[in-house]
């Protein structure tokens, strides 16, 4: 696999250019495209910026945390604080997410949707309003495992970090997770099959892989 060395403000530009010309796949009108990765790999991040780009070129967009979707501790933690199965099959709220996100941006739909619906700190319900995407805006969903649910993504963008260092960018207190993310690895294979895979082992210099699928 080839990697090409790009800085965060270049790979954002780039993804917000291709984007631009990015159609939906069930004729819909709002491209839905995942940014997947594990917490240290901050996909969030990246998303954001894709979104700023988006915005500067005219092109409306949402970026929505998957976190905010996470099922209620006394069902997520039903096995335990530190259960990593668990954490990879049974933390997010996949029927929430279909509801109330992907639902909303299907052919016909108003294309309102709800940004978050629990907050994962305090794990009390958001409240949010629902928030208005125009036609042509574009879903930008960050968080882990996301290629795991079968999500109907028009694009797919995954932050890649090896075992390494994963481990030495989560806080020993999460090191319970690290199992998860390589069953996420093994059983899903996100580096050979998504759209865009970026490297991020040193935050400061990422690499990718130009926007070309994996062979």
């Amino acid at each position: 696999m080839r990697l090409e060395a790009i800085t965060w403000e270049r790979l954002a530009e780039a993804l917000a250019d291709r984007l631009l010309d990015l159609k939906p796949e069930d004729g819909g009108s709002w491209p839905r495209v995942a940014v997947d990765g594990a917490p240290a790999a901050r996909p969030g991040a990246l998303a954001e910026r894709v979104g700023e780009a988006l915005r500067a070129r005219g092109r409306p967009s949402l970026v929505v945390a998957a976190e905010g979707f996470w099922r209620p501790a006394s069902l997520r933690l039903e096995h335990g604080h530190h259960d990593p199965d668990s954490y990879y099959d049974g933390w997010l709220d996949t029927g929430a997410l279909w509801r109330e996100v992907f639902g909303r941006l299907e052919p016909g739909a108003d294309g309102h949707v709800l940004p978050d619906l629990r907050d994962p700190a305090t794990d009390r319900a958001t409240r949010s309003p629902y928030v208005p995407l125009p036609p042509g805006g574009v879903l930008l969903l960050h968080g882990s495992f996301l290629l795991h649910h079968w999500f109907p993504f028009d694009l797919t963008v995954h932050v890649l970090l090896s075992a390494g260092a994963l481990r030495r960018r989560t806080p020993e207190a999460e090191h319970w997770t690290l199992p998860a993310h390589a069953r996420y690895e093994a059983e899903t294979d996100p580096a050979g099959t998504v759209d865009v895979l970026v490297r991020a082992d040193d935050p400061r210099h990422p690499a990718w892989n130009g926007g070309d699928r994996p062979a």
